[in-house]
């Protein structure tokens, strides 16, 4: 679905200002390019806080302490 939106979304700037539409479908790679190493460290950086929860839990863990389920 999200797809489909961003095609209808892409047709409509087409439509109204194709200079505009064209210099999107040639820079939206290089955008997608630049963000990759974003997207790297946010990925290690959660997994290192999901370690970090893990091994400051695990004593209470081992004493029989369960969490709470998340309320929402």
């Amino acid at each position: 679905m999200k797809t489909l939106t961003a095609l209808l979304i892409w047709c409509l700037l087409l439509v109204l200002c194709w200079p505009l539409a064209l210099l999107a479908l040639v820079l939206w790679p290089l955008v997608w390019l630049i963000s990759l190493p974003f997207r790297l460290i946010g990925i290690t950086f959660s997994a290192l806080f999901a370690f970090l929860h893990a091994l400051l839990t695990l004593p209470a863990r081992l004493l029989g302490w369960k969490p709470q389920p998340a309320a929402g």
